[in-house]
């Protein structure tokens, strides 16, 4: 082949890869998920999440907030298991107690529908199929049961059997897994006595208003230990079905920090994290008679 016609040649073929580079620059191109990002395409990047308030973490939970959980009643403290998990998922997430803001938010209102005003809500609410049909959960950070508490010398701190407890005059805060136990598993000869507030079952028990609450394990050590002394605890239930009843962080249905937050709970849970601040804030808690 003459010379020239091959430089003729080489030149279009310089130019024509030219053109398709340029064609291909400006043609739509596939979008898959970039580094460091969930399926949604929401960034995890530590500090960085697509919060109510940018650059802060908007933690919510009822008030008053009971110990074991929080410590005085101060969820800014630190002190106490929920308010400790609390700041280690946001250091996990990248924020700083400086970064935290507290919300107070009943408890009913945490898991009811519509769109919600916090990042996510800690207060001992239960994972379940119906509640997670208004809201998100993250993973469980908490396996609890439920148990029965009595003022010592009545006839319900002698039942050792759930058949022992249907005669039994029980109550329990509205909306908890602890009503459910007593309507679906106790399922008592008389109507559960519903309150608004675990301060108020506590003080139907002082008063006789009823015979025992029901209340979450930890929960019933507390309230023995340092509420209501002359109470007792009766027993606890045997969990349902084939899975552990768990406390999960309560999330806006279709929350973009789902899956970030679920990420951060099954890290501290890994990492030894979760087991650390349980044997500090609820040690006691540890053991109680299984009612059948």
């Amino acid at each position: 082949m003459h010379p020239a016609s091959r430089a003729l040649r080489r030149a279009a073929a310089v130019v024509t890869a030219a053109l398709l580079a340029t064609a291909v620059g400006c043609a739509p191109q596939p979008e898959g998920p970039a580094a460091g990002t969930s399926p949604a395409g929401k960034t995890c990047e530590k500090g960085k999440l697509a919060t109510r308030t940018g650059g802060k973490l908007t933690i919510a939970t009822d008030e008053p907030a009971y110990e074991p959980w929080f410590k005085d009643d101060d969820p800014a403290s630190g002190k106490g298991f929920e308010s400790a998990v609390a700041y280690a998922v946001a250091r996990h997430l990248g924020y700083g107690k400086d970064e935290v803001v507290w919300q107070t938010v009943p408890f009913n209102k945490a898991f009811a529908p519509g769109e919600k005003t916090f990042d996510f809500d800690i207060n001992q609410v239960s994972i379940s199929d119906e509640r997670k049909k208004a809201v998100d959960f993250s993973a469980g950070y908490y396996d609890v049961r439920q148990a029965v508490v009595a003022l010592k010398g009545s006839k319900a701190a002698r039942a050792k059997s759930v058949a022992d407890l249907k005669d039994v005059k029980l109550g329990a805060q509205v909306g908890t897994t602890s009503l459910d136990y007593i309507d679906d598993v106790v399922r008592p000869t008389r109507a559960a006595a519903v309150f608004a507030k675990n301060d108020q079952a506590k003080s139907a028990l002082k008063n006789g208003q009823v015979d025992a609450i029901v209340v979450d394990l930890p929960t019933a050590f507390y309230i023995t230990g340092a509420e209501v002394t002359d109470a007792t605890i009766v027993g606890q239930f045997e969990n349902q079905g084939g899975t552990p009843e768990q406390f999960g962080l309560v999330l806006d249905k279709g929350s973009a920090l789902t899956s970030c937050v679920s990420r951060a709970v099954d890290a501290l849970r890994e990492d030894g994290t979760l087991a650390r601040i349980e044997k500090r804030w609820l040690s006691d808690a540890v053991d109680a008679p299984v009612l059948k």
